[in-house]
């Protein structure tokens, strides 16, 4: 799942490769989404906190303004940049997608970018593209975190898929799989 990192030694950090712009034919993850709920008992059973990606709230955020603030101890400033919500509007064009979490907050990728992207004064690299019939999203943090998002189609385009992966150091410290259920009509 990490195809795109080369990591050339235990402590070198890992360099992102570029993704093809080039949408495999057939795929449109537009769409109206609404994201499954587990059963209770699945919850409490993956509630471990190496499983757990933190997701950060608006209030920690603004603490963010200052640089002088180390972010070290919270863990991988990549998550910084993971969106999250719980009903998704996925807007697929021939040179990028748009996705709106709860109909607040809208992320924009570019097919085949490399690019330094920032929340306050953290920065991370970002690398998006195609990987066969999935659409991936690499982001590499200053600590040399990886997290790769990766959106595909299941149950005939009716299920959108969303695994994200934390990698440090070679060994993967978090995963998560959420599965979103089509609300529109193809």
């Amino acid at each position: 799942m990490l195809a795109g990192a080369i990591i050339a030694g235990c402590a070198a950090k890992p360099v992102l490769l570029d993704r093809t712009a080039a949408v495999p034919p057939d795929i449109d993850l537009s769409g109206n989404w609404i994201l499954q709920q587990a059963p209770r008992s699945l919850r409490d059973q993956s509630d471990t906190r190496e499983q757990q990606i933190y997701i950060p709230s608006e209030s920690s955020m603004r603490r963010l303004e200052s640089p002088r603030k180390s972010r070290r101890s919270d863990g991988p400033s990549a998550q910084l940049f993971l969106e999250n919500g719980s009903a998704l509007k996925v807007t697929q064009t021939s040179h990028g997608l748009f996705i709106s979490f709860d109909r607040s907050i809208v992320e924009e990728y570019t097919f085949g970018e490399n690019r330094v992207v920032a929340i306050g004064p953290i920065e991370a690299q970002r690398v998006s593209g195609w990987d066969s019939r999935s659409f991936v999203v690499e982001t590499l943090d200053d600590q040399g975190s990886v997290m790769t998002e990766t959106w595909r189609l299941d149950d005939g385009g009716d299920v959108l898929i969303r695994d994200i992966q934390i990698v440090k150091g070679g060994q993967q410290s978090s995963f998560s799989r959420q599965r979103f259920d089509r609300t529109d009509p193809r």
